[in-house]
């Protein structure tokens, strides 16, 4: 039996509906985080009133930093599905980009935007 080389239209519509799962879940997300960074959901004075104490300043400065470093990851976890629906139109989704060859099932329910295999990816750590 000669080894496939894509997967079916049915499995692809699988992924499909997972990926898209996810991508409401991690627009949402990242909606929520804008929210937070440009203070939309708040309506206290903390970007008007005064502080004069510098560690909360501090704190809330490293605060806003790691939500807008979060914001980031999560854009850019946006893109990637958006790129693997892309794929999906294309029926090239699952193949991997070194060696050709499917991306486990497993891999891409865990990962659904992945273009390598566990091996490939790890094949590629160990060359840098």
């Amino acid at each position: 039996m000669a080894e496939k080389t894509r997967y079916t239209d049915e499995e692809l519509e699988e992924f499909r509906q997972i990926i898209n799962e996810k991508l409401a879940l991690a627009k949402r997300d990242y909606d929520q985080m804008m929210r937070v960074l440009t203070n939309q959901d708040s309506n206290d004075v903390d970007d008007t009133s005064p502080t004069y104490k510098a560690l909360e300043e501090g704190s809330a400065t490293q605060s806003k930093e790691e939500l807008i470093s979060m914001a980031a990851r999560q854009q850019k976890f946006i893109q990637g599905l958006k790129a693997a629906l892309v794929r999906i139109e294309n029926k090239t989704y699952g193949i991997d980009r070194i060696t050709g060859k499917l991306i486990p099932k497993e891999r891409l329910r865990a990962v659904p935007h992945a273009t390598l295999s566990v091996e490939s990816k790890m094949m590629q750590q160990n060359k840098k």
